[in-house]
């Protein structure tokens, strides 16, 4: 497994993996509309900005996989270091292909993403938002030492509030420390 910074080339991939990923675990909190028709073109939206403009406290990581000769996306992560006063440096994305999940990549992106957080902002907690109906995201969470801090509500693209938890760690090194006991 290769992982690596993010580059433009990497944009389709991205946007449509973080689609992909919202359809398979957002449909009880997205509406069916959405998630068939908006999701892909949204994403892309998205990506496009955060690529093209990124912010100085963003960090974009990507995993791939040679196979045959081919190159195969598997997954990616995006932090932004120092983002909330009081929680610190946010994991916002973590999307892990699924025929690669159970495999060890969720914790191999988790780690670096701790390693950079630890290395860029040493003093700043690190954390994320995972909504309520995500319970194998909470249960991983979990099991790399993350504690539920807060409940908070997301606005969907829909308009609708849905519950979320925010998860957080003391510090970069904390998740360190525990993403090396679950590899």
């Amino acid at each position: 497994m290769n992982l690596r910074i993010a580059t433009l080339d990497d944009l389709a991939n991205i946007a449509h993996l973080h689609a992909i990923s919202w359809q398979e675990n957002y449909q009880s909190v997205l509406a069916a509309s959405y998630l068939n028709e908006m999701v892909f073109k949204e994403r892309l939206q998205l990506w496009t900005e955060r690529l093209n403009n990124p912010l100085e406290n963003q960090w974009v990581f990507v995993a791939e996989e040679k196979e045959r000769g081919n190159t195969l996306f598997c997954g990616f992560i995006c932090v932004y270091g120092e983002h909330h006063q009081r929680y610190g440096t946010i994991i916002d994305n973590l999307h892990v292909n699924a025929s690669y999940k159970g495999k060890g990549l969720g914790t191999q992106l988790m780690l670096a993403a701790a390693q950079w957080a630890n290395q860029h902002y040493p003093k700043a907690s690190l954390y994320l938002e995972v909504l309520e109906c995500n319970h194998k995201a909470r249960g991983f969470y979990e099991s790399l030492g993350a504690k539920n801090e807060a409940v908070g509500y997301w606005q969907t693209p829909c308009d609708n509030k849905v519950k979320e938890f925010i998860y957080v760690w003391l510090t970069a090194k904390e998740l360190i420390s525990s993403s090396k006991v679950v590899s």
